[in-house]
């Protein structure tokens, strides 16, 4: 049995369409994903305990894949409905808004962890030098008067 061009064409496009909305359902996981770390970013919370990390870092390495294939030419996402290709195109506009917003949050969370890091590190650093008998200079300090709260009377 052969395949007329007419049905190749028709197969082709039947296989692009399930390939668009593959990729759609991906960018909509992928978009849920970052608005969530969005919200909880916005709450203040760490970038180290976000739960959504590796789960977008897996979805966005094969978004990644698949842009990568379309440039090369590997894989084509020719897209003849027109409605799908304009949801195809509001759903990367929307992804781009997140990641976006989500490329902010992560900087103003990474400043915020080094800004308590430091501040850690302040404390530590002055209760060091409250308790240690050594100087800048790193030799013995002057020795401190101290009170050993015994008087005798005579």
């Amino acid at each position: 049995m052969t395949m007329t061009v007419a049905q190749a064409t028709r197969t082709s496009a039947v296989n692009g369409d399930a390939r668009i909305k593959s990729l759609i359902t991906l960018i909509d996981t992928l978009t849920a994903l970052i608005a969530e770390e969005n919200a909880e970013l916005a709450k203040g919370l760490p970038a180290s305990r976000l739960k959504q990390v590796d789960e977008k870092n897996k979805l966005a390495e094969i978004f990644e894949r698949t842009v990568a294939e379309c440039a090369a030419g590997t894989t084509s996402l020719t897209v003849r409905d027109r409605i799908l290709r304009e949801q195809l195109l509001e759903r990367i506009l929307r992804l781009r808004a997140e990641m976006d917003e989500n490329l902010v949050r992560l900087r103003a969370a990474i400043e915020a962890s080094n800004r308590r890091i430091e501040a850690v590190m302040q404390a530590i650093r002055e209760q060091i030098v409250a308790v240690s008998p050594y100087g800048a200079s790193g030799r013995v300090a002057a020795a401190r008067a101290v009170s050993s709260g015994t008087s005798r009377s005579a």
